[in-house]
């Protein structure tokens, strides 16, 4: 199988089940962004940290595809001709969720109460977090967009805004490892 198709040279792309749109369309910004989010994931996943942590993050990689798979197919390809669900085997369920509000109430547990705003960075690591959270929060932002026009699952919007809150909370948990302080932002009198 080669990279290169071409199939894409005059701006269009094809979405599972075939349908091709143009480059630029909500669905591809949607799952695109994802895609982008997955990719910081994974540079947060190569620093030194807590393997507790990174099988986390691998669980998270693998459901962001899952997500993506969901966005990429239109309503009407959800089913094949055949009469099979097209991501049959694929989905996003209550227990994905479970899992990073789990996650996010451990590790809160360690944690001192927020006061006040915190400002990202502090540490490389700390910093690739929020550069992950705020990818995530547009990757929601383009799902809810895009259901607007389209019928998007619902989980998938659920899990990927339980999943900002959960990287903000990684990014907390990794400076209070780090022994990192948190700048806090003091709005000016």
């Amino acid at each position: 199988m080669k990279v290169y198709t071409k199939t894409g040279d005059k701006g269009t792309t094809a979405l599972f089940g075939g349908t091709r749109v143009p480059k630029d369309h909500a669905r591809i910004e949607s799952y695109g962004t994802v895609d982008e989010l997955n990719s910081h994931i994974g540079l947060i996943r190569d620093q030194e940290m807590n393997a507790h942590y990174k099988e986390i993050l691998i669980e998270i990689q693998d459901r962001l595809f899952t997500v993506g798979a969901i966005l990429a197919t239109p309503p009407e390809k959800e089913v094949k001709k055949n009469g099979e669900l097209r991501l049959k085997k694929l989905g996003i369920i209550e227990s994905d969720i479970e899992l990073l509000e789990n996650e996010i109430d451990a590790m809160e547990e360690a944690l001192p109460p927020m006061t006040h705003f915190v400002l990202p960075g502090g540490h490389t690591t700390v910093s690739y977090c929020h550069i992950a959270r705020c990818v995530c929060r547009r990757a929601e932002r383009l799902a809810v967009h895009l259901s607007h026009n389209e019928p998007v699952a619902e989980i998938a919007i659920k899990y990927l805004n339980r999943l900002s809150d959960y990287l903000f909370v990684l990014a907390r948990k990794l400076s209070h490892d780090l022994n990192v302080d948190e700048v806090k932002w003091i709005p000016r009198k």
